[in-house]
């Protein structure tokens, strides 16, 4: 990893994903994570604050940004909830099968390299009954955005750490194993519209 992934792109990705529209959207759903949480991406801790503390045990976050974990590590400190920092990647996890009781992806699943790979990690440590809970961004539904988006991404790529524009997300976590139970997905305000179309739901 060199200067730009790990002293400046922690940094722009932290600003991004706390702009106060994508806050809105962790508000919704990150509170509804329960028990032990693996969160995949922990990247800076942005959603910490967020967790209700009467309802998780403890939070496991795995981060494979040395930049992002010294961020995280900040934030972990401010918090109530317990929380374990991992340097892993999602695709290969370093905890036993079932042995979590909700997964939470943010703005995830579209950097990881391999997610369906990653995915698959996910329904192994998922204890049965347990939850996914995803608010990622992806492929658009209207045509224009979608080529707009399949255009950038090879240069978004490159100066986003990886991040993939068109991925479409309901499918691939369906493929993943996944069942969908309830999702929203929609533009989200005052974003560009090739990095704004969120997919938010849970998942079993």
């Amino acid at each position: 990893m060199g200067f730009y992934d790990e002293r400046i792109l922690p940094n722009l990705i932290a600003c991004a994903c706390g702009a106060r529209p994508i806050e809105k959207h962790r508000r919704a759903i990150v509170p509804q994570a329960e028990g032990v949480v693996l969160e995949v991406g922990l990247g800076s801790g942005t959603n910490l604050p967020f967790y209700d503390a009467a309802r998780v045990e403890r939070v496991i976050g795995v981060e494979p940004s040395a930049g992002m974990r010294v961020k995280a590590r900040r934030a972990i400190a401010r918090q109530a909830v317990p929380v374990e920092l991992l340097d892993a990647p999602g695709e290969a996890l370093p905890l036993d099968d079932n042995s979590v009781d909700t997964v939470l992806l943010t703005f995830t699943l579209c950097t990881i390299p391999d997610a369906p790979a990653a995915l698959a990690e996910m329904r192994r440590v998922l204890r049965p009954g347990g939850r996914l809970i995803f608010l990622e961004h992806g492929l658009a539904p209207d045509a224009g955005v979608a080529r707009w988006q399949r255009r950038v991404e090879p240069v978004w790529k490159r100066i986003g750490g990886g991040c993939h524009l068109a991925r479409p997300m309901d499918r691939l976590i369906a493929q993943g194993g996944f069942h969908i139970d309830t999702m929203d997905a929609a533009y989200t305000p005052r974003t560009p519209r090739i990095a704004g179309f969120v997919y938010r739901g849970l998942a079993h």
